[in-house]
């Protein structure tokens, strides 16, 4: 069923002015002529046909494709841009006031795409501008490669390939050329480029219905710029099959649409429709690039990726495919101020990129040192009591966690710690429990490994900046006033990286008394293990005190303070949890060596 096209537009009649005067306060080198709304001329700023010294590439067509054409008007590319109304061809006083405008003593070149309304146009705007003395040539684009041949009186329809004869033409007449020799150049560059696209979509014209020609699950093959019905209606397929289609149908020695052979070198350029997300466009050039190498015997020198000749809100992509030698290549590498020639993709394209290795941990510790010990020391037994007494509280709370989590959150902060906690108890066989450092190093390991959401990261980050702070000493055996700074820092690098602090009702109302009442009760003189015990009572207290807090942090911050009222926040209970299990952990032990 057809339905009211979605714009973001005034009038529909006014879209290409209103776009044009966007484009103009958007990029400072860019002007139009004062002809609105019949004469719609986007033309660089800097140039005047009174005192321009080069030869002036102009091209242009309906509107709809942006940003084509006048996106790319630029020294080193277009002089000036015609806009016609949405995917209609410029009327001839349009183009002719373009050309006055900006062609001097060089004269002028007309790069047009092949549909009957421009090369007419166009052609009669070039015949009255040649009667009033300027010096015109005029180079058509065909860069179709879906329709099969014969094609009749029409031929091949221009492409976004055109853009790619826009640069090689606006890059030699900035080099000086003659405008006979950038007319050939130009010319030359249009014969050995192919294009065709894909659409999993129909366009929107401003202002009217959208067409339901396509249905569900159907994509068209060769389509034209236009909204025009494609060669070929098909059955969505992988991306992979779909580029393996197209660059077969441009590169068929049948049908023979571009001179390219095995062991030429090519240019390629995956063209965005409208609606495309870079991401999909990514996709298609990550898999035509070795297609091209691997299965055509290609190589390929420069890619393109972008939206580069849309047709309106089109969902799918062209591809392009261009012969290349090294003036091409230097055209197209040549610098440009238009501003939507894509940057950074000059220089040579490597044949084969291959990713960097991942940089190995700085960790001064061999691989050998990061296993289970033979055999435990104290330090090791007490460490490897704790960590699975804490585990084992955070897995026999998940249930509790959960149902907590589901008034205040998403309701998986059980299941997370769980996994976090049985990851841990998988792997303590392989702690390097003798080296407390390392050993804490490894449980934010186990716990990156397996535990999503924000609360994996912030544990992953309270173990990292405990590490830090243990591994600083030299000592083998971790005092307590060690771990009691080693729990401070862990606490400062959660509170800074999460944003959190006291009384956001997070998993710091519990840490943070537990920090102070651990580092007072061992300033006091208790007995360490006396400390941890007391401390992990104050992290109980500060877990159950957030029934009375407001959230200032995570998905909590939604939920009314009524709801808020009726549970403690559950990463501050699984906190507080897994801490006191540890302290009566490290007690116990103490109790029985003593």
């Amino acid at each position: 069923m057809a339905f009211q096209g979605k714009k973001l537009i005034n009038d529909p009649k006014d879209v290409v002015t209103e776009f044009i005067e966007g484009l103009v306060e958007t990029y400072p080198g860019l002007q139009f002529l004062d002809g609105f709304p019949e004469v719609k001329v986007v033309l660089r700023a800097d140039v005047s046909s009174s005192t321009y010294d080069k030869v002036a590439i102009i091209s242009g067509g309906g509107s709809g494709h942006e940003p084509a054409h006048a996106g790319f008007v630029g020294e080193g590319m277009l002089t000036a841009a015609i806009c016609g109304d949405v995917f209609a061809s410029p009327p001839v006083d349009s183009i002719l006031a373009g050309i006055r405008a900006v062609t001097g003593p060089m004269g002028c070149l007309l790069i047009v795409k092949n549909y009957t309304g421009d090369r007419l146009n166009f052609g009669l705007a070039a015949e009255q501008a040649k009667s009033e003395g300027y010096k015109v040539e005029t180079v058509i684009v065909g860069d179709d490669c879906a329709l099969p041949p014969p094609r009749g009186i029409a031929g091949r329809r221009g492409l976004a390939g055109t853009i790619l004869v826009h640069k090689v033409a606006g890059a030699a007449a900035a080099a000086g050329l003659s405008l006979a020799e950038v007319a050939t150049e130009a010319k030359c560059a249009s014969e050995m480029v192919g294009t065709m696209g894909v659409a999993l979509s129909v366009c929107t014209l401003p202002g009217q219905v959208t067409s339901d020609r396509l249905g569900p699950g159907k994509m068209e093959l060769g389509l034209g710029i236009h909204g025009e019905p494609g060669a070929a209606l098909a059955d969505i397929q992988p991306v992979d099959v779909v580029v393996s289609h197209v660059l077969n149908q441009i590169l068929s020695p049948e049908t023979n649409y571009v001179p390219i052979t095995r062991g030429n070198r090519v240019v390629l350029m995956i063209n965005g429709l409208g609606a495309t997300p870079v991401m999909e466009l990514m996709i298609a050039s990550g898999k035509a690039v070795p297609k091209l190498q691997l299965e055509h015997g290609l190589a390929v020198d420069r890619v393109y990726t972008g939206s580069f000749m849309t047709s309106l809100d089109m969902a799918g992509f062209s591809i392009s495919i261009m012969k290349a030698d090294e003036t091409i290549l230097q055209r197209l590498d040549a610098a440009t101020k238009a501003p939507s020639w894509p940057v950074g993709v000059d220089g040579n394209h490597p044949p084969a990129k291959i990713p960097v290795p991942v940089p190995p941990s700085r960790s001064r510790k061999s691989d050998e040192s990061l296993s289970r010990p033979p055999q435990l020391n104290q330090q090791g037994q007490i460490l490897e009591a704790a960590i699975e007494a804490a585990a084992n509280a955070v897995i026999n709370l998940m249930d509790s966690l959960n149902e907590w989590d589901g008034k205040v959150g998403d309701g998986d902060c059980g299941s997370t710690m769980s996994r976090g906690a049985t990851a841990i108890l998988e792997d303590i066989k392989n702690y390097p429990l003798n080296d407390a450092a390392e050993t804490v190093n490894e449980i934010g390991s186990s716990i990156r490994r397996v535990m999503g959401g924000t609360s994996g990261i912030l544990y992953d980050i309270f173990c990292k900046a405990a590490y830090a702070q243990l591994s600083a000493s030299s000592q083998s055996v971790v005092t307590a006033k060690q771990w009691a700074e080693a729990l401070e820092a862990s606490i400062a690098a959660v509170s800074k990286y999460g944003g959190a602090s006291a009384g956001y009702r997070t998993l710091l109302d519990a840490l943070i008394p537990a920090s102070s009442m651990l580092q007072e009760r061992l300033n006091a003189g208790d007995v360490p293990y006396t400390a941890f015990v007391l401390s992990s009572e104050a992290a109980v207290v500060g877990a159950e005190s957030t029934k009375d807090m407001q959230a200032q942090a995570g998905r909590s911050t939604y939920v009314s303070g009524e709801i808020l009222s009726s549970v403690p926040d559950p990463g501050a209970m699984a906190a507080a949890s897994w801490y006191r299990a540890a302290a009566l952990a490290v007690k116990d032990k103490y109790g029985a060596s003593s």
